[in-house]
C-alpha cells in the first residue's frame, strides 16, 4: 500500500541533449515555459497526492534549475553517464519508500501516472512499475524512463552501474517488474510523446490541451 507523500518525483534533465543541437533540454521553452519547470508543475499536480517530494536530476546550468524552486542534484557518476545515472543519483538522495523517474521531455505525460504505477505495483506486490503506451508506429512499448522504484533496490542499481550496466531495462529485468499500460479508452495518445529536436517540441506543443 503506497499512502500520500511516500514517493519522491525525479525530473530527469541531465542529458547531453545531442538531438537537440547539444543544448540543455530542460530548459527549452513548452508554451513559454522550461521544459523542466513545465514537468515539475505537473508532478505537482499528479492525482491521488502520493508525491511529496520533488528533484531534479541536471548536470549543467545548475543555478537556473535550482530557480525553479526543487532541489538540484548532478550525476554522481561523470561524463552524462545516462538515465541510469540519474536514478542512482534520486536513489541516493531519495528519503521516501518509493521514487518515480520522469524525463523533461515528455510534457503530456499523464495526471494520473503517479496513482496508476503505485497500485500495480502494490497490487503485484513488485519492485518497479514501468509505464508502456502506443508509439506513432501503432505498436505498444515500454518507457522504461518512467518507472516507480523502490527505494531500497539502490544497493542493486549501484553493483549493476559499478559492472558497466547502462541499460535501464537490462537493469529492471533483474527486479519484479509490472508493467503498466497508458492505452485505455480515454488515455491521451500524444502522452508519452518525447522532444528530441526543437521541431518535436513545437509539434507537442500544438498537441496540448
Amino acid at each position: 500500500m503506497i499512502n500520500a507523500h511516500d514517493i519522491t518525483a525525479l525530473v530527469l534533465a541531465g542529458g547531453r541533449g545531442t538531438r537537440m543541437g547539444g543544448v540543455d533540454k530542460g530548459l527549452q521553452t513548452f508554451n513559454g515555459t522550461p521544459l523542466a519547470l513545465h514537468t515539475l508543475l505537473r508532478l505537482q499536480m499528479q492525482q491521488g497526492g502520493l508525491i511529496g517530494e520533488v528533484m531534479i536530476n541536471a548536470n549543467r546550468n545548475l543555478a537556473a534549475y535550482e530557480a525553479f524552486g526543487a532541489p538540484v542534484w548532478p550525476d554522481s557518476l561523470p561524463d552524462y553517464a545516462g538515465p541510469l545515472a540519474g536514478f542512482m543519483t534520486g536513489l541516493e538522495r531519495c528519503e521516501t519508500p518509493f521514487l518515480m523517474t520522469v524525463p523533461c521531455d515528455t510534457p503530456l505525460f499523464p495526471p494520473d501516472l503517479a496513482v496508476r504505477l503505485a497500485d500495480a505495483l502494490g497490487r503485484e506486490n513488485a519492485d518497479i512499475a514501468m509505464a508502456a503506451a502506443r508509439e506513432e508506429d501503432g505498436q505498444i512499448r515500454t518507457q522504461p524512463v518512467f518507472c516507480l522504484l523502490r527505494a531500497d533496490l539502490l544497493e542493486s542499481l549501484n553493483d549493476f552501474i559499478q559492472r558497466g550496466g547502462r541499460k535501464i531495462d537490462a537493469w529492471t529485468a533483474q527486479h519484479k517488474t509490472v508493467v503498466v499500460r497508458f492505452d485505455q479508452p480515454g488515455d491521451d495518445p500524444h502522452a508519452f510523446f518525447n522532444a528530441n529536436t526543437l521541431a518535436e517540441l513545437q509539434h507537442l506543443a500544438s498537441l496540448a490541451p
